[in-house]
């Protein structure tokens, strides 16, 4: 018997619960550049056809750069499993309750972007607490491109 057991391997061992995050908390995500190898995932993920996703002359002949990253393109880069959170709360977390976004500047093929989440919510209720994650994205050049919030149900510690 090696005394291995798979209920501690955990990327973050020690678990936090909803008393123990602050407002004003963040969570620095991956950086990603948005690779024409990216945009044709998330067509086929999607199933979003219109050219504007897919077709780089289409997008020149309308005046842009290159192709244009779907709204929902630009907000799963603020999904928290990228990022140290969802490993934080493995034993607290019940559910993700909504999510909202509002897309301020275009993205297009070959943008850097930079996502972040930063505790703006702590609702305490009976034996749980919603915690509100204000959703950030900035480009390469320091513009925020998207701005919104998430929130998630978590169990007290003396749940």
């Amino acid at each position: 018997m090696t005394g291995f057991d798979p209920r501690t391997h955990r990327v973050v061992p020690d678990q936090r619960w909803f008393e123990d995050f602050a407002v004003g908390e963040r969570f620095v995500l991956p950086s990603r550049t948005m690779t024409e190898a990216i945009f044709l995932a998330f067509q086929a993920a999607s199933g979003d056809n219109h050219p504007v996703h897919y077709d780089a002359e289409y997008c020149r002949a309308r005046g842009m750069p290159h192709m244009l990253a779907h709204g929902f393109q630009v907000a799963i880069q603020t999904a928290a499993g990228a990022g140290l959170f969802p490993h934080m709360v493995e034993e607290s977390l019940k559910g993700f309750l909504d999510q909202s976004s509002r897309f301020l500047h275009p993205v297009f093929v070959g943008d850097t972007l930079y996502p972040a989440l930063e505790v703006d919510e702590l609702t305490p209720q009976r034996t749980t607490g919603i915690l509100g994650l204000r959703s950030t994205v900035h480009n390469q050049a320091g513009t925020l491109v998207m701005d919104g919030r998430q929130r998630y149900l978590l169990r007290k510690r003396n749940a």
